[in-house]
């Protein structure tokens, strides 16, 4: 195995393919795991397959090597994703992708814009971003994440699933920017788009000072409609497909709007120390939009 898809990488554990990917997913603490769970085996192991990979790369991308070695591990791991669509791959991790890229017809070009999103990241925090740039960013690191999943959820039928999956994935994304500005900000990390902070007078600003400034909440409430919007698009498309295929990814859709919620409600102000909402909350929030789907739009 090349070196560079193993000396890069937290610890692992061995065992059989399925059981390193299923530890993996387990010991992230993931809020996928909820979602996950209720899948029949087969595509619960594709889940834990294809959130391990997404780990793998992540852990990459966010860790304390350089630039360079970033780089290197990636371009790894996309010769890693030629090997596993060929049938030959070196990693736990392909060995585990096998079946579900055979079986649910995961796309190689995923993996690979997966891969170029923790690129984006692996160069040096992301600070301001254009909208042109946020945009590609989350495509890359939710967009594939959701077409992927889709498909291992067995709710796939065409384009209006890969549209559903790409809207939800936006949605989520820009929740998690407006939920951790404060947290990245601690780490020099800005993904607010830099038009939002030049309508506030914020250009140029620091992380820490847009975290600290009077106008983050205003900045938050513009980029929290466009949230709501991904959301109600997800919401129009999510009848159009099986509601039980579906029910992992409304569980998700649900803890995630009710962060967006209650962000708005706290006025955009947030306390990083003080959690959004309790973890029976989010699960509440989950199986009631699982079983019932999503309601009506949230008002804009």
């Amino acid at each position: 195995m090349n070196d560079l898809l193993t000396d890069l990488l937290p610890r692992q554990v061995d065992g059989a393919p399925d059981e390193v990917v299923s530890a993996i997913t387990k010991a992230s603490g993931t809020s996928f795991g909820a979602g996950m769970g209720i899948l029949p085996k087969p595509r619960r192991a594709a889940m834990h397959a294809i959130y391990a990979f997404c780990r793998v790369v992540d852990d990459i991308a966010d860790g304390p090597w350089s630039a360079d070695e970033k780089h290197e591990a990636l371009n790894a791991w996309r010769g890693e994703v030629g090997a596993l669509f060929a049938g030959t791959p070196a990693s736990t991790i392909g060995e585990a992708l096998l079946v579900p890229v055979a079986d649910y017809g995961l796309p190689q070009a995923e993996f690979l814009g997966m891969i170029d999103g923790m690129a984006m990241d692996a160069s040096g925090p992301i600070v301001a971003p254009t909208r042109v740039d946020l945009a590609l960013y989350t495509r890359r690191v939710a967009g594939t994440v959701g077409i992927m999943s889709i498909r291992a959820f067995g709710a796939w039928q065409g384009t209006e699933s890969d549209e559903f999956a790409l809207a939800l994935g936006d949605a989520l994304q820009l929740t998690n920017i407006l939920r951790d500005v404060e947290e990245d900000a601690g780490i020099g990390r800005l993904y607010l788009p830099s038009e939002l902070l030049t309508e506030h007078e914020l250009a140029g600003a620091s992380p820490a000072d847009v975290a600290r400034s009077g106008a983050l909440p205003a900045i938050r409430r513009a980029l929290g409609q466009e949230a709501k919007r991904h959301y109600d698009q997800a919401r129009q498309l999510a009848p159009l497909h099986s509601r039980k295929a579906l029910r992992p990814a409304l569980m998700m859709m649900g803890a995630y709007e009710g962060y967006l919620e209650r962000i708005e409600t706290l006025g955009w102000r947030l306390d990083p120390a003080r959690p959004l909402l309790s973890k029976r909350q989010k699960l509440f929030r989950g199986l009631r939009y699982a079983a019932f789907g999503p309601g009506p739009a949230v008002a804009a």
